[in-house]
Formats: C-alpha cells, structure tokens, sequence
C-alpha cells in the first residue's frame, strides 16, 4: 500500500473518531451515544466510498463489521452499556446485520446476473442486437438512435459495464471508419454509455441504486414491485433516450451519409441454448405479470437461479466470474440504512429540521440534485447507500406534504433515477470510462453531454412524478403506520420480516 492511502487512511480513521466526540446537543440534535457511533459509521463509509483507499466492496464487510462489534445486541458489553450498567440506546439486532447479506433484494439481483451471465454465454445478447438495429437501417442517425435502444434495452437486464464493453466491441470497427474530422464518432462513442446508463432506470435490477432503493420502500412497508417500477421507469427510459439522442446529434453533427454494423453471430440451436431463451422470457413474463399472479419479484428471481444450475447451463466457473463484489457494495448500504433508521438516528435529525414547512417541490429538487452530484464523482451505489435511508426518513416526516409528488415513494425513485443520470465524468460509471478508453471521447464533451442530460432528466423526473401523484399512482398508506424505533427500544429485525421490538434496560 502506497504512501498516499496511508494518508487517505489516516484522514479518514480521524474525522470518524472525531465525529463520535462532536456536541450534537449543543447544536440542537438530540441523539443518544449509539446513534452517535451510526453517525461515524456514516462519515466513515461516506470517506472511504469518496476516497476509495481500499475497494468499494471491502468499505461494505468493514462497516457491518464494526457495527457488529459496536451497535448489535452482540456487541462487548463494555461498549454498549453506560455507568450504571444499563443500555444506553437502541440495540441492533446481529442477525438483521448478518442477514443483509442475503436480503431478498440482493436474491432479486442474484437472479438477474444468472439472467445475463447465461444470455452472454450462449450469445443472446450479439443476437438480439443483430436482429433489433435491422429496422434502423443504413442512416447514421438512426442506427445511432438503434444502438442507444438496444443498449438501454439490455441494461434493464444485464450490468451496464458488460452490456457498454459488449456494444462498443460491436461498434469499434464502425468508430474507425468515420473521417478525423467527423464528430459523428464521438456521438457514437458517447452513446452507448449513455443508452447504458438510462437503461438501467427501466428495472430494479437494472442498476444498485432501484434495488436500493426498492429495499427502502419494503422496509417502510410501502414496496414497489418489478412490474409497477416498469410502468413509469420505462416510458421515462425511453423519452429520455430520445432526448439524448436529440442532443448528441446537436452537439456532435454526424457528416457521414451512411454506415452498416456487421454482427456474424446467429442464434444457437443446442438444448442449453433453449433453455436459456425460454428461461429469459418466462422469467422477464413473470416479473411484468407478477402483480397480476400474486407473485413476488424476489422469489421469481429464483426461478433462473434453479433451472440454470440444474441443466448447468451456469457452471461453476460461471459462478466465479459474476459481481459478487457488487453485491457485497449493497449488502454495506443495506447495514447503514438498518443503523440509521432503527436505532432511530433518523427521526432525531430530521426532527431537528422543519422539512414539513418546506414545498415539496423544493425537497425534490435538492434530493435529485444531491443525489447527482454524489454519483458524478462516487459510486452512484455507494451514493444511493447513503441518501436512501435518509431520504426515505425524511419521507416519512414529510407526511402529506410529499404527497403531491408521489409522497416517499417518489421522493426516493427521484433519487435512484437521479443516481443514474450522473455521467458528466470518466469516473462518475464505469461505462463512461469504457466510452473514454476508446480515445474519441474528451472530458470537456462527456460533462457537456452529461450535464445537460441530467438537468434535463431530472426536470422531467419532477414533472411525471408530479402526474403519478396526481393519479394516486403511488400507494403510501402504509408509511404512516411506520413507527420509528425510540430510546426505548432495541431493534431486532429478521429479514425480510417486520422489526421484532424488545424494550432495552432502564437508564
């Protein structure tokens, strides 16, 4: 380890430290010293997620580790029971720590990597992007148009990195044909991290931050399911898609009169190959109709899972090759949401705050605008991580006063979709980076596309979370029954089931 994350190290080893010892009474906050070690872990996964001195998914395991060894029922009794030998705050419980590594939500996202792991290795993927771009023809700007919809289209089901390495694979022969001067390669280089990252807005398991953020709604008893993210996530995908592709073609003028994408690929016919077609389709059915079936997304995630390991059209290798690492990232953030809301940090910082005076349309402005600049410059999940537990906190507080935009739930879908339209720089996804590897994409003509997709992206977030609550499209009923956890209370939450609440020692 080099001198420079050794520093990194020690900065942020000292802010957290610091953090436990600030005076939160004395500014008005009250918070007792459990909820204090909640608010260091924040700063601590906060630094770590910007800094980056060890991976991402390595901050994850060491904040459940220390809220393990800190703030769980199991935690050393020196360090949780003040002088009189009573419990000083609430308690969380160590298996609702453990168990977020196997939260339902990260099932749902599990079913989706056998999904695309399968669709890659039989070649589904080349074969429906030879197939889809056909009906766009020899037109540069349409088959530009094309690439972006088959990309988006694959992002709602694969990870963006693989489904932006796939497409520029395809498009790197097409990218050196263009004349030097010919801008219309740098809009078809920027097109597919774009398709790819407003792709991934149309299903939960398009990108971390729906399924962060679909894991919120469930806790606070308000979930969303896989088929009614789609009714909205999809149209919004594809209009924002068609306005992307409006401003690359304005901003980056294509000369060229005409172009062809050659892909060899044909569809398999071999058993594994069929069964990796029917498997998709039914899967994706299942998830659209669930609602209608009385299905849950998470247990249909499953079904893939089942039949790809018991045909072995996923081997073990295959396994070895997935984003286990993404999966570690979430299950961190799933931990620091368990910390803030239930040892009820949540409530007392937002009840230091008048949010309910504010307009709601101004809380929505200042999530989505939070939620994108955190993303341009970290992990748009490490990013959601941190903002969904308080956003849907501050949901919550808000009352009716959401209601007008969808209420706590569209408070936190304009944050997850925030989250993804973040890609003004190389290092805001990793398919910006892919797109800049190719060296026709400068930084200057990322942000100029990036900013503008985004302030675009979240004027229209505002405007169709405005009709959606309107309509009563969102159901939140339910939040109002919620009720936070208080100093009285140790919090002992199983997975996937209601908070077990047990009284703590009298102080």
């Amino acid at each position: 380890m080099d001198k420079t994350k050794w520093i990194k190290i020690l900065i942020i080893a000292l802010l957290s430290v610091i953090t436990l010892f600030i005076p939160f009474d004395a500014i008005g906050v009250q918070v007792n010293p459990v909820e204090q070690r909640v608010i260091a872990m924040f700063v601590l996964a906060a630094l770590c997620w910007i800094l980056e001195p060890f991976p991402v998914w390595a901050t994850s395991i060491l904040i459940i580790v220390v809220m393990l060894f800190t703030i769980s029922d199991k935690a050393p009794a020196a360090l949780i029971l003040d002088d009189s030998g009573a419990k000083f705050g609430n308690l969380l419980s160590y298996k609702a720590l453990m168990a977020t590594f196997a939260d339902p939500t990260i099932m749902l996202f599990l079913g989706g990597f056998f999904l695309a792991a399968a669709a890659t290795k039989y070649q589904l993927d080349f074969n429906l992007a030879r197939v889809l771009l056909r009906p766009f023809g020899n037109n540069p700007k349409y088959v530009l148009l094309g690439l972006m919809m088959i990309t988006a289209l694959f992002s709602m089901f694969m990870s963006n990195t693989a489904t932006a390495a796939m497409m520029l694979a395809i498009l790197a022969p097409v990218l050196a044909l263009f004349d030097k001067g010919d801008k219309g390669r740098i809009a078809f280089a920027l097109a597919i991290p774009i398709g790819a990252n407003i792709g991934g807005m149309g299903t939960p398991i398009g990108t971390p931050p729906n399924a962060i953020v679909v894991k919120a709604l469930a806790d606070a008893q308000v979930p969303i399911s896989f088929a009614k993210w789609m009714y909205f996530a999809v149209p919004y995908m594809l209009v924002m898609i068609l306005i992307a592709w409006f401003v690359l073609i304005k901003f980056f003028p294509i000369t060229k009169k005409s172009m062809e994408l050659k892909i060899e690929n044909r569809f398999l016919k071999t058993p594994s190959a069929i069964i990796v077609y029917v498997t998709f389709a039914l899967t994706v059915l299942l998830w659209m109709t669930g609602d209608l079936l009385g299905l849950d997304s998470n247990a249909i995630a499953m079904i893939p899972m089942a039949v790809f390991a018991i045909t072995r059209v996923i081997t073990k290798d295959d396994l070895n090759k997935m984003s286990w690492d993404v999966l570690w990232l979430v299950a961190g953030g799933f931990a620091l949401g368990l910390g803030i809301q239930k040892t009820g940090l949540a409530e007392h910082l937002l009840a230091s705050i008048p949010f309910a005076s504010w307009p709601a349309l101004a809380i929505l402005i200042g999530a989505a605008l939070i939620a994108i600049f955190m993303s341009t410059f970290m992990s748009n999940t490490a990013a959601t991580s941190l903002l969904a537990p308080i956003m849907a906190a501050l949901g919550i507080s808000m009352g009716a006063g959401l209601d007008s935009f969808g209420g706590m739930q569209g408070l936190l879908v304009a944050v997850a979709l925030s989250c993804s339209l973040a890609m003004s720089l190389p290092i805001s996804t990793p398919p910006n980076a892919l797109a800049y590897s190719t060296g026709f994409v400068k930084t200057k003509d990322m942000a100029k596309m990036g900013v503008t997709v985004g302030l675009i992206g979240i004027i229209i977030i505002c405007g169709m979370l405005l009709v959606l609550g309107g309509a009563g499209y969102f159901d939140n009923r339910k939040v109002a029954e919620v009720v936070p956890a208080t100093t009285t209370e140790i919090v002992a939450a199983p997975v996937a089931a209601p908070a077990e609440v047990a009284p703590a020692p009298a102080q």
